[in-house]
């Protein structure tokens, strides 16, 4: 860090679609290239995104699609970027916003890139650490900078130009280096972990494992950013017991990206089942899954292992591991909401139930009250409990996509996932493949049923992010397929 301000740096500014690099693109790139005190260059170029630009954002930088209809795209001005960068200390505001917007747009090549990185929003905390906003805005207002115009790439690369030089005129070296050295991305990482794990983690949707001594599985974890969050654990690792055990004791972490949030999320559901890795919330094992079924009718409730047709008739409340679990939770239920545990099968002798004799019984058991009332009753007050109705004939699929021409297709039925099928593009699937597995959904079982991919698929199905597409039980080698892309930011 001593010889920092004596070295090549590039101060980086990016505009783009949005705000994710798996799912949106760079519109404008400007770097400023500069060596201790003196200007090497500047340089910026509008980028085509291959997509619309949404109007919030049109109207935020200006940048219309008619600019950027005959820019270059990416691929076109890589190579010069990449020169632009080569050898310099990569900084910027946010700086994992555009250096990860960059090292997406270089995967998306199958090119590998990375640079050091040093960010001046980090740099500004460690050195202000009495104000609270240091965003580029009151750098500007508290540092005097002059800006032609904001949100763009080249006023804004221009401003941190501007605060680096004030930076080296106001503070003493000694001060300056601890600042660097809290402002930089590389010191994170715990020390058994290789250096080059900070570049190697990719912006994009997925599952992370990390494994401690002799490669046992310790943790997993979602993320919508896989490098965001994995470097999140290992900056927090000073702030709980738990982080900092994590942190010493991996030994190596991998990873496996998803085509979007769902597939992240299905992914994880699957791997903590399946491994139990050491950190993660404990799952049960497999076993038959119970449920008490009501019907449209007055009889009272059942208590039967959870069936596909009590799903899609929204007929199932509650699930349970064994009939005394499901007894328990029902009758804890009944005598708080005053129902009859006669009619409901959990008390049997001759006469009234104990409850009426305390009166927590309207008298249903004695003829006072019609068992159609009572049970009525009794359903409005178990909707809490009852298992969502499958709102389907058969199995839907959803297809998530990004950008790069990353695709998966989620089949799924009955509330239960099936498969994920990975493809170049949309519609790039093996027909054949989705045919057997919409034979193999016709065989529900019950002690397969995974409560936690319920949880997932009952809040992505139906919501807007997510659309879905029946598939048809076709004859097996003509089955019918049209994704519909969930989640889609383009």
């Amino acid at each position: 860090m001593s010889k920092l301000f004596d070295a090549p740096v590039a101060f980086v500014d990016i505009e783009t679609t949005g705000g994710h690099p798996a799912y949106h693109r760079i519109t404008e790139v400007a770097v400023i290239g500069a060596t201790g005190d003196k200007l090497d260059f500047k340089w910026s170029v509008l980028v085509n995104p291959g997509v619309a630009v949404p109007p919030a954002i049109q109207q935020l930088t200006g940048i219309t699609n008619e600019m950027l209809a005959d820019a270059p795209d990416f691929s076109s001005i890589a190579n010069e970027l990449r020169e632009r960068l080569a050898g310099r200390l990569f900084i910027a505001h946010n700086a994992r916003f555009d250096y990860g917007f960059i090292r997406r747009e270089f995967a998306n090549l199958d090119r590998k890139w990375r640079a050091p990185v040093l960010c001046t929003v980090k740099l500004s905390r460690a050195l202000y650490p009495e104000q609270r906003r240091h965003n580029l805005d009151a750098l500007i207002e508290r540092h005097a900078l002059d800006m032609a115009s904001r949100h763009r790439a080249m006023p804004d690369a221009n401003a941190l130009w501007q605060f680096w030089r004030k930076m080296r005129l106001q503070w003493a070296q000694p001060t300056l280096e601890r600042a660097l050295q809290d402002a930089s991305q590389s010191g994170a990482l715990p020390a058994q972990l290789p250096p080059t794990l900070s570049d190697e983690l990719p912006e994009a949707p997925g599952v992370y494992r990390f494994y401690g001594e002799g490669d046992a599985l310790l943790y997993v974890g979602k993320a919508l950013n896989i490098r965001q969050r994995v470097l999140g654990h290992f900056g927090g690792a000073a702030k709980d017991g738990k982080s900092q055990r994590l942190a010493a004791q991996t030994q190596r972490v991998a990873w496996q990206e998803t085509a979007g949030e769902l597939g992240a999320l299905l992914l994880e559901a699957q791997i903590v089942r399946r491994e139990q890795p050491v950190y993660n919330r404990r799952l049960r094992g497999a076993g038959e899954q119970l449920s008490w079924l009501l019907d449209d009718s007055a009889a009272p409730p059942r208590l039967a292992p959870l069936d596909p047709a009590a799903l899609r008739a929204g007929h199932a409340f509650g699930l349970y591991r064994s009939e005394r679990a499901a007894r328990k939770a029902l009758t804890t239920l009944a005598r708080t909401n005053d129902w009859c545990l006669k009619l409901l099968g959990l008390e049997a002798g001759e006469g009234s139930c104990f409850g009426y004799q305390l009166q927590r019984c309207s008298g249903v058991c004695l003829g006072l009250e019609s068992p159609a009332r009572h049970m009525t009753r009794v359903k409005l007050g178990l909707i809490r409990e009852q298992l969502k109705r499958w709102p389907f004939e058969g199995p839907v699929m959803v297809c998530e996509s990004r950008a790069g021409g990353v695709a998966q297709i989620h089949v799924i039925d009955v509330w239960q996932h099936l498969a994920t099928i990975e493809s170049a593009h949309d519609d790039g699937i093996d027909h054949s493949t989705v045919a057997e597995l919409i034979e193999r959904s016709t065989a529900f079982d019950s002690s397969s049923f995974d409560i936690d991919s319920y949880r997932i698929l009952t809040r992505a199905i139906g919501s807007e992010r997510h659309r879905v597409k029946p598939l048809t039980r076709a004859r097996r080698s003509d089955v019918a397929f049209d994704p519909i892309v969930a989640g889609d930011h383009s």
